[in-house]
């Protein structure tokens, strides 16, 4: 089979190899590839890694949906056959994530745990769920990060009502999926773009209200009549969390999702004391909420948006474009 190396950090040490089909063991499963959604993260992981401990030979990317060929003795949840998805956090079941406050569990797919760039991966089966009856195994990929970091934000942390405001810095996965997801929730739901052909677009999507990314609070303010918006997705992170906590309501929370401007984050404690805000990291979610998501997503009739699609062996120019600033998802097909 194909799978994608990293031999050390950079693009140049990314390399298309040839390997041995892996053998599922006692409690594994043996995953056909049909697609991998790529996230940010990823190109950061092949770049500099992160701050984790990767062992080298190493395989980016954590988000496959694909059949399972195989399994290895003792498997109960899965058949052969059955459509599957991985999830992002192997072990992260449901409740509080492991770790400590002086030990983070940072063990993740394509992050420590060898990734999902590759034609088959055997997994535990517990590193997977049943994908949905809904959407093809292209679509189904982009759930594992993107789709529940939107989900876990909103819904299993935000508790999001119908009545409410969201606001989505953007127009990649998380917040394409987080503009979805409010909308069939009942909220009203503002993006922010620099580009005037991505806004169009937002707005062909549900959007009610797509603002340009300059001066995107002052006209929060005038679109809400100075009140704020209930939940912002705060996508860019480093000192950008400072215009979201300008924008946020009175008791209003700001999901804290994204390092695009850096690691670390700053903002007038005026505004989060005085408004009594919540800021809430988001650390992707557990494996029970991705099985709500994907229950959700078949009721709602979720679409992914997936901006291209790209060949295995084009890996290199799927991460460009990802660079770039895609609208929506870019995802690796296995044809």
């Amino acid at each position: 089979m194909r799978r994608w190396e990293m031999t050390g950090f950079g693009r140049e040490a990314l390399r298309l190899q040839r390997v041995p089909i892996p053998e599922p063991g006692p409690g594994h499963i043996l995953v056909k590839s049909a697609a991998v959604s790529l996230n940010y993260r990823d190109t950061l992981v092949i770049e500099h890694g992160m701050g984790l401990a990767l062992d080298f030979p190493f395989t980016p990317a954590s988000d496959l949906a694909g059949t399972i060929a195989a399994i290895g003795a003792g498997v109960t949840r899965f058949q052969v056959g059955d459509r599957v998805i991985t999830t992002f956090f192997p072990g992260w079941i449901a409740g509080p994530p492991p770790g400590t406050a002086k030990a983070l569990d940072v063990r993740c797919l394509g992050g420590v745990h060898p990734g999902v760039l590759a034609e088959y991966i055997a997994v535990p089966e517990d590193w997977c769920v049943a994908a949905p009856h809904s959407l093809d195994l292209v679509e189904a990929s982009t759930l594992p990060c993107a789709g529940l970091t939107a989900w876990f934000a909103l819904v299993e942390r935000g508790r999001l009502k119908a009545g409410q405001s969201v606001l989505v810095q953007g127009t990649g996965g998380v917040a394409l999926f987080g503009l979805q997801i409010a909308k069939a929730h009942g909220a009203e739901v503002f993006v922010t773009s620099s580009a005037p052909d991505k806004r169009e677009r937002a707005r062909a999507l549900g959007a009610d209200h797509a603002i340009d990314r300059d001066g995107w609070v002052e006209a929060v303010y005038r679109l809400t009549a100075d009140r704020g918006i209930d939940h912002i997705l705060e996508i860019v992170g480093g000192a950008h969390l400072a215009r979201s906590l300008e924008a946020v309501a009175v008791d209003g929370r700001v999901s804290v999702i994204g390092v695009i401007a850096g690691y670390d984050l700053s903002g007038a404690a005026g505004n989060l004391m005085l408004k009594s805000a919540t800021v809430q990291g988001i650390r992707v979610g557990h494996r029970r909420a991705l099985e709500d998501l994907v229950r959700a997503v078949d009721v709602m009739a979720l679409k992914p948006v997936i901006d291209r699609r790209y060949a295995l062996e084009d890996v290199p120019a799927a991460l460009d474009h990802l660079e770039r600033g895609p609208f929506g998802k870019i995802v690796i097909g296995f044809d």
